[in-house]
């Protein structure tokens, strides 16, 4: 099954994504990841990569694709996989259902994790990160040490830039004018599994698991 994994920055995604793997039995796919072991292995694609964000520059959809579609053919992942943080445009999603027809598979449907602005930027603004070993906090739900300490290695925790109230806007806006519409294009082409993704982990990974298991006709 090739499912995609849709929702604003902050909505879990990355929290939820290995009990979807486990439970499709598929791999997890993320952009970043194939791009850091092309740059790092030093493909042709990598090269191409670099050439754009060297500059500081997007890397073209197209471009993007190719790197998605090179991880398309190894052998864990010719049974489908499920897409983390792609597509992010509409030519993203039209050529990845183009590719996934042409290759005899289709697009098995979309989990959309809802959440609110408002619990988007109360998470995200409260996320801490670790400097040296890279542990995660939130002020909120994971606290750090009482000095802003990591509890792991005892380095000093920071609020990621991406992460500071503005930038969060930022990237609200972002979602919504640039990936939110990409999900309108998607529901004509496949199922989209609305998730209520406010709550605790628990709750929200019940959910998820719940339609999964309807989705593949465990039930009844």
């Amino acid at each position: 099954m090739d499912i995609v994994l849709f929702g604003p920055p902050g909505a879990g995604k990355g929290t939820h994504a290995e009990m979807i793997c486990n439970t499709l039995s598929i791999p997890h796919l993320s952009t970043g990841d194939i791009f850091r072991a092309h740059i790092k292995g030093n493909t042709e694609l990598g090269q191409k990569v670099k050439s754009y964000t060297n500059k500081g520059n997007l890397v073209p959809d197209e471009t993007v694709f190719e790197v998605v579609a090179s991880r398309l053919t190894d052998d864990d992942a010719v049974s489908g996989v499920l897409y983390d943080g792609y597509p992010r445009t509409i030519p993203q999603a039209e050529l990845l259902v183009e590719w996934l027809e042409n290759n005899g598979r289709t697009l098995s449907g979309v989990i959309n994790i809802q959440v609110s602005d408002e619990e988007v930027a109360s998470r995200l603004t409260g996320r801490r990160s670790c400097l040296n070993c890279g542990a995660s906090y939130h002020v909120q739900f994971k606290p750090p040490a009482e000095d802003d300490s990591c509890l792991k290695c005892g380095s000093q925790v920071i609020q990621r830039e991406d992460d500071k109230p503005e930038t969060v806007q930022d990237r609200i806006r972002v979602y919504k004018a640039q990936t939110f519409p990409v999900l309108d294009n998607l529901d004509k082409v496949t199922n989209v599994i609305n998730i209520d993704g406010e709550g605790s982990i628990k709750e929200v990974a019940d959910r998820i698991k719940e339609q999964l298991e309807e989705w593949k006709g465990l039930k009844g």
